[in-house]
């Protein structure tokens, strides 16, 4: 290809975008050396990274009923039977935070005034986003990088099972990551930023899910507190008069020595605190979308890291360091034979340097420029991997219908008849891509671990094809085929 060829190739705003595309994934991906290795800016995951999972499965039941009892009524007297906190989670069922067998809770609700219609061993979909909420907070919180957590939700929309992965970090540690709690701890400003200890998070016997007062319009969290805590806090409330003047001693929760909530107490409860302690508290935290999410977190935080539901570890397993280098080492010799091998067939079917050298510089371009995206959203575990090695088999597959459509019958079409022939080879492409899409996405949007992962990565591979590296090949190709 003659010099002025390259230059009026890369004034085409199609192959430019694709050479600015690779040089940026280069930069983002960042090879470099590090300790005398070679070392990238990639996330990997638990398989090339070396690590724990952990599975968990949740100690609860969602509950169908039937009763002919004022169904608040029902509730009421079903969590008193069973101790138990109970939620509506829709209109005839329940969500039973305590793990019960079902001739247990048949008998509970025939003595309530109902009647067991289903019975299914996990929690709701709301529940299960909350736990993966608090998870996710929790392992952020104390820097754990590479985890992730994903909630198994059958196809009735019921979670049993919630899996962290942890890359990079011991059995052992794990277990005490996933189970440790931060410290929880309320104080009441005393004078000016001088403030004095009321409770710890011990004294927190429950928390509630975010709840908006109806007629005030306002989200507040709602949880109770032990006897010893709500002595401690009235007592706390009268010493430091915040009962008569709380505005200049609010009370202040901390977790981890971080604050998390400052609000001064209510005039409604500063008059209960005359009167006598008070268990079940609210922590009100305003009206609108940004209430709710402050309520949402400040949850997370009354909890301290507990989850809402007890779980147990149904599942455990590891990836020593070593095993995930030696994984890296052969994913890298994996891709590298892939290109090596479909260059070779390519090669075998066109016999022409001017035609193969393209095709393959495209298709590592893509590649590329796919690892550079996933950088930022993905992380690369083996079946992200396997996603990239099949990205790169239907790239050459689409690049070989381009260049079989414009070489019909082994000849160089006119201007005019190139064109209308790329158009149709891209409208076989564009369908087909459509295609692996539509195939993906119950993937993407059902939480299958690391199927997910392999998913994104595909649909990922096939957009960037069709919208960036093919149509740039098809300038290139045209350009090769007018010398």
């Amino acid at each position: 290809m003659r010099a002025d060829d390259v230059k009026r190739l890369l004034r085409d705003w199609r192959v430019l975008l694709v050479v600015i595309l690779t040089i940026a994934s280069l930069i983002a991906i960042f090879p470099h050396i590090d300790d005398g290795k070679p070392a990238t800016a990639l996330q990997f995951g638990l398989d090339l990274e070396g690590g724990a999972w952990l599975q968990l499965e949740f100690k609860a039941v969602i509950a169908g009923f039937d009763t002919d009892r004022p169904v608040q009524d029902f509730v009421g007297d079903l969590q008193k039977r069973l101790d138990a906190e109970v939620y509506l989670v829709e209109e005839n069922k329940l969500e039973i935070r305590r793990l019960y067998t079902e001739p247990e809770l048949a008998s509970a609700f025939s003595a309530s005034g109902g009647q067991l219609v289903s019975y299914e061993q996990g929690v709701s979909r709301a529940t299960a986003d909350d736990v993966k909420r608090i998870l996710e907070d929790k392992l952020n919180s104390l820097g754990t990088r590479d985890a992730k957590v994903n909630t198994l939700t059958s196809l009735s929309g019921i979670a049993r099972y919630v899996r962290v992965e942890l890359a990079g970090v011991d059995m052992t540690t794990a277990r005490d990551i996933v189970g440790k709690q931060g410290k929880f701890e309320i104080r009441i400003v005393t004078s000016g930023n001088q403030t004095e200890h009321v409770l710890f998070g011990d004294a927190i016997t429950s928390v509630g899910v975010p709840e908006r007062d109806p007629q005030q319009g306002t989200w507040g969290v709602p949880f109770t507190l032990s006897d010893e805590g709500a002595a401690a806090f009235r007592r706390a409330a009268i010493d430091h008069n915040a009962v008569n003047d709380p505005d200049n001693h609010e009370l202040i929760m901390l977790l981890d020595n971080r604050s998390v909530y400052s609000a001064p107490l209510s005039p409604d409860l500063a008059n209960q605190l005359r009167s006598g302690p008070v268990r079940v508290l609210s922590a009100s935290t305003g009206a609108g979308q940004e209430a709710l999410d402050r309520a949402m977190a400040l949850e997370i935080h009354l909890r301290a890291g507990a989850l809402p539901v007890e779980v147990s570890v149904a599942g455990s397993g590891s990836v020593p360091a070593s095993l995930g280098d030696h994984f890296k080492t052969m994913c890298l010799y994996a891709g590298i034979l892939a290109v090596l091998t479909v260059g070779a067939v390519v090669y075998f079917r066109y016999r022409e340097p001017m035609v193969v050298f393209p095709m393959m510089a495209i298709n590592v371009a893509e590649i590329i420029i796919l690892l550079g995206i996933a950088r930022f959203i993905q992380q690369l575990d083996l079946a992200a991997i396997a996603g990239i090695i099949a990205v790169l088999g239907t790239g050459i597959d689409q690049l070989v219908v381009i260049t079989d459509e414009v070489l019909h019958e082994g000849r160089v079409p006119s201007p005019n008849l190139y064109l209308k022939r790329l158009s149709r080879a891209l409208g076989i492409i564009v369908v087909a891509a459509a295609t692996v899409v539509i195939a993906m996405l119950p993937l993407v949007l059902m939480d299958l671990s690391t199927l997910r992962g392999f998913a994104i990565v595909t649909i990922i591979g096939v957009l960037i094809g069709v919208l960036v590296t093919r149509p740039a090949y098809g300038r290139i190709i045209m350009t090769i085929l007018s010398r």
